[in-house]
């Protein structure tokens, strides 16, 4: 469903301090997922904030720049591949966004989180299907930790050229699936990943 099939958004909320909250990779099979937290500024409105995934690399990295200049409080926080492991994808993201949420500076007052659930904070809010790109606030915590998360990715890149990572981000398309058949798994692979699993018992 697309953001404009939902009824339009009600908020229960009328101060400054609203957090957005939103998360990127869930589906790679390498590296931390990676959860963002933004208090925007309602006196100065970013134009332009949408969904991360619609956005250009370069426009993304615009917004990333405009976003740490003026929102009155954001955070970035991941939780690893070893806790993705330990914990499941589900808690391991929820993980990652409480460790956001609890970084802000000032402290959020109420939470707009992407997705049908809640993180499970002591903060009050309520969970937004399609948030991305139906509050600017959400937009804004899915660029940040989408920036943030490709800029992992990309050093991954660099320590370990033959996976492609640069390239796809280390979800599990053709290439990577080769280069994990390969060259095997990595100390940054999710080892409770199906095809990382598979690879690993066949040493």
């Amino acid at each position: 469903m697309r953001a404009e099939d939902f009824p339009p958004l009600v908020i229960d909320y009328r101060g400054r301090l609203l957090a957005g909250v939103d998360e990127v990779g869930r589906g790679p099979l390498v590296g931390p997922v990676v959860a963002a937290a933004v208090i925007l500024d309602p006196a100065a409105p970013i134009n332009g904030l949408t969904d991360s995934k619609t956005l250009s690399a370069g426009r993304r990295e615009a917004l990333d720049a405009e976003i740490r200049a003026r929102a009155l409080a954001f955070a970035v926080a991941e939780a690893s591949a070893a806790e993705v492991d330990e914990h499941n994808i589900y808690h391991a993201t929820h993980l990652a966004m409480r460790r956001a949420i609890d970084a802000l500076a000032p402290a959020a007052e109420y939470l707009l989180v992407d997705g049908n659930r809640l993180p499970g904070h002591h903060v009050p809010g309520q969970a937004v299907v399609k948030g991305d790109a139906r509050h600017p606030a959400i937009a804004a915590a899915s660029i940040l930790a989408k920036v943030a998360r490709d800029a992992g990715m990309r050093a991954l890149d660099a320590r370990h050229p033959g996976y492609g990572f640069a390239r796809h981000k280390g979800y599990p398309t053709r290439e990577h699936l080769a280069a994990l058949e390969r060259l095997g798994a990595l100390p940054e692979h999710r080892r409770s990943f199906a095809p990382v699993k598979r690879q690993l018992a066949l040493f």
